[in-house]
């Protein structure tokens, strides 16, 4: 008998099964200080404990996404070990921020499920849930995955598919207790653009481009512990080649919007994302944003904006993200929806 783990294929999942994920994780300073290498990040909140005291925090969180992949990496073993790919996420909202000591563990449940035409693989709906050590929740979210079935000719489930929001409404944003950004240091934080000065269909080009290679994409990978073969195993793909994580984009999109986003400095919630286009090693990412939305928070000086934030494969010099027959842009990676805190 065997005592390895093959992982799920799209047949072992049902609507309703509860997956408890294994090994919780301890965030340290050590993640926080490996997310700076691998990503150009330079926002002041997660950077600088004295910033994060002057906006109200007792401890300077880690970076908001680094909770996501710890917690995101724990569902792959039991979820998307034999995925195709991750296609995307929705309702996501981090309930508080996580400091270095925090553990992290994770649950899911199948929340939906849908064959497709091919018969070969299937689409698995789960929503997740990372608590922290006191059983208080950090972050839940739901995502997607295309899952490959371990038998073709295995019956088709029933087809469900979840009604999933297409934004977190503003009033349920959770703003961290004591934030506070009335005596926001503008020059410590590297731009003077307020909540304000953001108009809603404004778009931001970040400028800058970063080339993806193999080594910081696994190192990434490993960090957060999430084995999905694709990222690893030049076997795993028919082209031979190692996909890079989608969170891995995301993150990398995130560090380069600082440039014109620089006081986006907590992310409250994702509403939405689309990992568009497989990235591969030797794929220069760019980014732009654009204003969706803005919302006032009760929080002092704290107001948010919805931003679509948009990952390229080489430069897009119009920031267009879809074709008039509505189908993305050549070159888009990732479309992704979210609220950030800033200061008013």
């Amino acid at each position: 008998m065997t005592k390895t783990n093959p992982g799920n294929f799209f047949e072992d999942f049902t609507v309703g099964q509860v997956l408890e994920h294994a090994t919780p994780r301890t965030v340290t300073e050590g993640d926080r200080a490996l997310y700076g290498a691998i990503y150009p990040t330079r926002f002041a909140v997660p950077s600088s404990a004295e910033f994060a005291a002057s906006v109200g925090l007792t401890r300077a969180p880690v970076e908001d996404l680094i909770a996501f992949h710890i917690a995101f990496g724990k569902t792959v073993p039991d979820v998307s070990l034999n995925a195709v790919a991750n296609l995307g996420y929705a309702e996501c909202r981090f309930h508080r921020p996580v400091v270095p000591g925090d553990t992290l563990r994770t649950r899911s449940e199948v929340i939906g499920l849908k064959q497709n035409s091919n018969g070969r693989t299937g689409v698995v709906y789960v929503r997740s849930t990372a608590t922290n050590q006191r059983g208080e929740v950090a972050l839940d979210w739901a995502r997607w995955v295309m899952v490959h079935k371990r038998d073709a000719e295995a019956p088709a489930p029933e087809t469900v598919v979840p009604d999933l929001a297409s934004v977190v409404p503003p009033e349920e944003l959770i703003v961290p207790d004591g934030l506070d950004f009335s005596a926001y240091d503008f020059a410590a934080a590297g731009e003077p653009h307020r909540w304000g000065d953001y108009e809603i269909g404004e778009k931001i080009d970040h400028v800058d481009g970063v080339t993806l290679t193999d080594p910081e994409h696994m190192l990434a990978t490993r960090l957060w512990q999430n084995t999905a073969k694709v990222h690893f195993n030049v076997e795993a793909r028919p082209d031979g080649t190692r996909l890079v994580y989608g969170g891995h984009v995301i993150s990398m999109a995130r560090a380069l919007s600082f440039n014109g986003l620089a006081n986006a400095q907590l992310i409250a919630a994702i509403n939405a994302g689309a990992h568009v286009a497989p990235a591969l090693a030797g794929d220069t990412i760019y980014a732009w944003s654009e204003v969706l939305d803005t919302a006032e928070t009760t929080a002092p000086g704290v107001g948010a904006l919805r931003l679509r934030l948009v990952a390229t494969k080489g430069r897009d010099e119009t920031t267009t993200l879809r074709g008039e027959d509505g189908k993305y842009a050549a070159g888009v990676l990732l479309d992704l929806d979210y609220w950030a805190l800033v200061p008013q």
